[in-house]
């Protein structure tokens, strides 16, 4: 509801509004949008490969473990690009309050990353879970933190284009 707020919110003040400038989106964010999916797949192989051990069909737990933290890896870097689109924005005299594009960019980008860093702790979550032998917990846990994860994902991608097409 947040994100069709301000959705809402930056169409009409773009609609109504002389003072929106139009820039290019950092490149790095095509590159974060990579890691971001890539992160979703590395998440669904470690919850086949959890689910393996769960059933006793897979012995060792480290190659679920090393699934999932290949996803906090690829999650953390997301977060570490959105930081450097950031920095590129403020390189070129881009800041929240220069004009209203580039404030709803700042605005979009920090609230997702902030919902990223919400699943990287529930990540973190199912990782100790996992390494404390609690085959329910970290199953139910693990699944309700990839459905999150990939609506971040999705949501991402929504944020792109709508970045993408408006600024």
């Amino acid at each position: 509801m947040t994100f069709a707020a301000f959705t809402s919110a930056m169409v009409v003040r773009q609609g109504s509004s002389m003072d929106w400038r139009h820039f290019v989106l950092p490149s790095v964010l095509y590159f974060n949008t990579a890691v971001l999916l890539a992160s979703s797949v590395t998440l669904e192989f470690a919850r086949s490969r959890v689910r393996l051990w769960t059933r006793g069909l897979q012995t060792q737990r480290r190659i679920p473990l090393l699934w999932l933290y290949l996803t906090l890896g690829l999650g953390l870097l997301f977060v570490a690009g959105q930081y450097a689109a950031w920095l590129q924005l403020k390189s070129e005299g881009l800041y929240l309050a220069t004009n209203p594009s580039s404030s709803f960019f700042y605005l979009f980008t920090a609230i997702h990353a902030l919902h990223v860093l919400g699943g990287l702790a529930g990540l973190i979550l199912v990782i100790w879970r996992f390494s404390k032998h609690v085959p329910t917990l970290q199953l139910s846990t693990l699944s309700t933190v990839s459905y999150y994860w990939h609506f971040m994902d999705v949501l991402w991608v929504y944020l792109l284009l709508l970045l993408w097409a408006r600024i």
